[in-house]
């Protein structure tokens, strides 16, 4: 996560979403464990995360973000396939270009 300066990693099995571990997940293993040396992803990891489906709109992503309490939300398609991963950032990136697009 460091290197590529990511904030969390997806945990899949059979390409169907398992779990997330989250910068902030890491955080509380630090406060929980001693020894984070033995300590695995599926340890430290959220299961069964909230997530959206691809065809969510603008307006449904961040109030399932909201009510979930996320800051970051797998997106999955019909089958439950990881296809991508929105973050807050995104959401307030695109909120951001609707106001400053002229409207017609």
């Amino acid at each position: 996560m460091l290197d590529e300066e990511l904030g969390d990693l997806v945990i899949a099995e059979d390409d169907k979403l398992v779990g997330i571990v989250t910068d902030r997940d890491i955080a509380l293993a630090v406060a929980r464990y001693d020894d984070l040396s033995e300590l695995t992803a599926e340890d430290v990891m959220t299961p069964d995360p909230v997530t959206t489906h691809e065809d969510a709109t603008a307006v449904d992503l961040p109030a399932t973000m909201a009510e979930g309490r996320v800051r970051r939300i797998p997106v999955v398609d019909d089958e439950g396939t990881l296809v991508g991963i929105a973050t807050l950032d995104d959401v307030v990136a695109t909120a951001g270009k609707m106001l400053l697009t002229p409207q017609r």
